[in-house]
């Protein structure tokens, strides 16, 4: 019988025939189907035996009288089709209708093999009881095989068809659709497969080649169709989990989790940008946008569960996967508000995918709490953030301390005490790495960003900054930190407030408060000694020492006053080492009776110092010393009602120490400029008991050091200055010399070019000017439109320049967050960090190398000084003299250039009279005080120059005795 007969013939068998032939012509059929090189033929005689010859057979003879014979072939053919179709699909169109009919036909036997196999799996799927992989162990690698080549097919059909879609769109439609088909029955004969424990290494093999085969169907289908993808994921993580003791040693679980946190992140990205069409354009409930973001949130939901699944089961087994977690967990929170990456959506949709994706994330991090890696990763010591990450990490370790209290003690443990021993991955304790990365957040806090806050008591839940969102969840991990813990945390909050950053620095003061507080009161004690050691161990007024101070400023008011009793008899006020540690407290946070000691020990150490150092004869070399008892004599005069004899103490020290102040000698040294500094602001805190002549001689000395551009320190104590004379009323014996120099002087600084300055001086002209009587001051100190413009704008809160758009301020600040955190490392590595205000004091270091410098007098001034000075007699900067021997004379190679800035400012003076200036080089000060000009000089400038005069005569005389001896 030919092969053609027989294929006739067998088709009219009825079932019975076909059975009894078994035997005989399914033999025949494969060897037929083997050989046969026509696609039609292959498709009629697969056919056959699916549908007449298959049902007949045992479940144990599948395999090896079909399966393993036909289904190679099937896959053979297969690929054969795809081949054409790829070397002949360029030459398509509707101009070549022939080559339209072959590919046509091609599809079609495309689809007819799928049938044939469905009509396989389906058959299969029918039999009664379970069934070994064994027994169909070629059925799930050809489906698998052709499930992935139809899918990527169907998928890449635009490109490779190229415009002629529509002549072949019926039948890639059908293949899809048989395709789909082929895959449910796949599922369900897999579903129906079982594998014992002594399963053998064949079995686990290729279970696992068909979990890995369906998650490379997952990668194809995830932009065809949302059920499929979800079904084909859904069904891989059932068998993973249905046979974990089997396969769980060997699934590339990292590829597992590779794709599901890609196709998550992709499914996310499609509801952002569906959900940002939806907020732009307004699109109702019902309309296809808003259905289809519905859907891609339920498949980010699945996505996100089904993570959070596998997790929980194959945890022990994801080692590697740990740095893809975190990467996962900081694009999710980057993805959302408040980051300042996310997209602008109504509250609703965000709240949706709140709820879809973070929630599981939250369940995601609760099961990699205990999993070392992942601690380790997002612990490491040198992380690097760009951009919104900074703010995701901040705020994920934030939702690690929310969880933190309700886990055992090994994972505390974990988390809390960093590296500990030197086998071990670097890494922080969770406390260093929260304040590490809210320093890294230098943006989020200048914008600022706004967070949900607690809500207590019932009340509505407001936004809140970063800092405090921080700050409460640090808070709420420290009430529930147990005793072994407190350890790590000390250091951790010490790290941080040791660093340059200032925000960083306060959020650990808050904390480090709130644990004094919750605390017992011995513990802040502890810490309260531990802080005033730093203080006193620290190089002079660094960032450091101003945060610890801080520190210290509130935590006194948490100490019992038998502790701060204690504290101020461990380090006397009466004690000059002791001014740089009391100089920072509030006397308002001390008991009634430590106050009272403690004013009285400063008032008294501060006189003493005061005394010795004007008997000593008011020398530079011990201005220091007298410096550090004024900065501590501060906090007695800023309380509100100091006590009398402590105000009469210090009122009698700026009486003895304001004489001593030359405006000269105030320019060219810097511990001086310090000491006028604190003058400054201790007359401002007494402002209403200073005598009329201590008045009269602070005004002068401001008047003359004002105009000079190099002394900011000076000018931002005198506004200080400036503000509180607002609350005194001028005498009307000195009003003729002071009321004139006041408006001067805000006039000088509310000119000023830096914005810094300008802003404290049109605050404290405000303050001035609200509780002034004398009004003149005001209208006087007004010396130009522009000023007037200035204040006016101040006060009505009215801001200059046109508005800036979002984005614009965004990059501003991008820009300043960048410059700040420059600056803020250059402190951290000891360099000099660029100055803010760009006009730098001339800096004198004073010391005993100087000769006679060291050992000269301040000069006595008297009330009047000059109100503006010449470009000429701007200061210079002073470099210290090298050591020399005691008995050799200091060195007058300098006084050359000191006195030709002399005879040029002389030469000024007279040429603003109108007189020809001297041709005699040599001219002194009698000379030039006494020279004819048409112009009458001013009473005050003759007076100024006979003292200049009285000061050359004094040291010729110094040098006509040093010759003679």
């Amino acid at each position: 019988m030919s092969q053609k007969t027989l294929l006739e013939e067998v088709e009219q068998w009825n079932p019975d025939m076909c059975k009894n032939e078994l035997r005989t012509v399914l033999p025949k059929l494969v060897s037929i189907h083997c050989r046969t090189e026509s696609w039609t033929e292959h498709t009629r005689i697969l056919r056959i035996i699916m549908d007449m010859f298959l049902p007949h057979l045992r479940l144990s003879e599948l395999e090896e009288e079909c399966f393993s014979k036909v289904l190679p072939k099937v896959v053979k053919v297969f690929d054969n089709l795809m081949e054409e179709i790829s070397g002949q699909v360029s030459g398509l169109s509707s101009q070549n209708p022939e080559l339209t009919a072959t590919l046509r036909n091609s599809l079609q036997v495309m689809i007819e093999t799928l049938e044939a196999v469905a009509v396989c799996v389906r058959h299969v799927c029918n039999l009664e009881g379970a069934c070994r992989l064994s027994e169909v162990r070629s059925v799930p690698s050809c489906v698998l095989y052709l499930l992935k080549n139809t899918f990527q097919h169907c998928k890449e059909s635009e490109g490779v068809y190229n415009g002629r879609l529509s002549l072949v769109g019926d039948l890639l439609q059908a293949l899809f659709k048989e395709a789909y088909t082929l895959q449910k029955g796949l599922i369900e004969l897999l579903d129906r497969v079982s594998l014992d424990d002594d399963a053998s290494k064949e079995e686990v093999s290729d279970i696992v080649t068909v979990i890995h085969n369906l998650l490379d169907i997952c990668s194809i289908i995830s932009s065809l169709d949302m059920a499929l993808h979800a079904n084909t994921w859904k069904f891989a993580i059932k068998q993973c989990v249905k046979h974990q003791s089997l396969v769980e040693e060997h699934l590339r679980h990292d590829d597992i989790i590779s794709c599901l946190c890609d196709d998550l992140l992709g499914s996310l990205s499609s509801c952002l940008e569906l959900a940002e069409q939806i907020t732009q354009q307004g699109l109702q409930p019902h309309s296809p946008e808003v259905k289809l973001f519905q859907k891609s949130t339920k498949m980010c939901r699945f996505f996100a569960n089904t993570l959070v699944h596998y997790v929980k089961e194959f945890k022990d087994f994801l080692f590697s996967c740990s740095p893809r977690f975190h990467l996962l967990l900081l694009q999710i929170h980057s993805k959302f508000p408040p980051c300042l990456g996310a997209p602008s959506l109504t509250p609703a949709l965000t709240e949706e995918l709140r709820g879809a994706v973070l929630v599981a994330m939250d369940a995601l991090l609760a099961q990699l709490l205990n999993f070392r890696p992942f601690v380790e990763t997002i612990l490491a010591e040198k992380q690097s953030f760009s951009g919104d990450t900074a703010l995701a990490h901040c705020l994920l370790l934030v939702s690690v301390l929310a969880q933190l209290p309700s886990q055992p003690q090994g994972t505390l443990q974990l988390w809390c005490d960093g590296k500990r021993y030197s086998e071990e991955t670097p890494r922080l304790s969770v406390f260093e790495a929260v304040f590490q990365s809210f320093g890294r957040c230098v943006l989020e806090r200048v914008w600022p960003v706004r967070l949900p806050g607690v809500m207590l008591h019932g009340q509505a839940q407001s936004s809140v900054s970063l800092h405090q969102h921080v700050c409460v969840h640090l808070c709420g991990c420290v009430a529930a930190l147990p005793a072994p813990q407190l350890p790590p945390l000390e250091r951790s909050l010490l790290c941080a407030l040791l660093q340059s950053d200032v925000q960083t620095a306060l959020l650990a003061t808050d904390v480090w408060c709130f644990l004094a507080r919750y605390g017992t009161a011995e513990l802040c004690l502890h810490h309260v000694l531990l802080v005033v050691e730093l203080i006193k161990s620290c190089p002079g007024e660094t960032p450091q020492w101003n945060h610890l101070s801080l520190l210290l400023r509130r935590m006194l008011f948490l100490m019992t006053p038998t502790h701060q009793m204690e504290l101020l008899e461990r380090f006397p006020g009466s004690m000059e080492e002791n001014a740089c540690l009391w100089g920072h407290v509030l006397l308002r946070s001390l008991a009634p009776e430590v106050r009272s000691r403690l004013e009285q020990e400063l008032t008294a150490m501060a006189a003493s110092v005061t005394q010795d150092w004007q008997q000593g004869g008011c020398k530079l070399g011990t201005v220091d010393r007298l410096n550090k008892v004024l900065w501590a004599l501060r906090v007695v005069v800023r309380v509100e009602v100091p006590e009398a004899a402590c105000t009469s103490s210090v009122l009698s020290i700026l009486a003895q120490l304001w004489p001593r102040m030359c405006a000269e000698q105030v320019e060219r040294y810097r511990p001086l400029r310090q000491t006028l500094c604190l003058l400054l602001s201790l007359s401002a805190g007494l402002a209403k008991s200073l005598e009329p002549k201590t008045i009269s001689q602070a005004i002068s000395c401001l008047s003359a050091l004002l105009p000079l551009t190099a002394l900011d320190d000076v000018t931002l104590a005198a506004l200080e200055f400036l503000a509180a004379m607002g609350s005194v009323f001028i005498p009307p014996d000195i009003q003729p010399v002071v009321l004139p120099r006041l408006s001067a002087a805000f006039g000088s600084l509310l000119s000023a070019d830096s914005w810094l300055l300008l802003q404290h001086a049109l605050e404290a002209f405000g303050i001035f000017a609200e509780v002034t009587n004398h009004e003149e001051v005001i209208s006087q100190g007004l010396t130009s439109e522009e000023s007037r413009t200035r204040v006016v704008n101040f006060l009505s809160k009215t801001v200059v320049g046109m508005e800036e758009h979002t984005e614009a301020r965004l990059e501003r600040l991008r820009a300043e967050a960048h410059t700040l955190e420059t600056h803020t490392r250059a402190l951290e590595s000891g360099q000099e960090p660029p100055r803010a205000i760009t006009h730098t004091p001339a800096t004198v270091t004073v010391t005993p190398a100087q000769g006679a410098e060291e050992q000269q007098e301040l000069t006595h001034t008297t009330a009047t000084t000059t109100e503006s000075q010449d470009d000429s007699q701007k200061s210079t900067t002073l470099e210290p003299c090298p050591k020399r021997v005691c008995q050799e004379s200091p060195g007058w190679e300098e006084a050359e250039g000191h006195l030709q800035a002399a005879e040029a400012a002389l030469k000024a003076i007279q040429a603003l009279g109108g007189a020809p200036p001297s041709t005699d080089p040599h001219s002194s000060s009698s000379s030039s005080s006494s020279s004819s000009s048409p112009l009458q000089p001013p009473h005050w400038l003759l007076t100024r120059l006979h003292q200049l005069q009285t000061l050359i005569t004094l040291i010729t005389k110094q040098g006509d005795q040093d010759t003679s001896s």
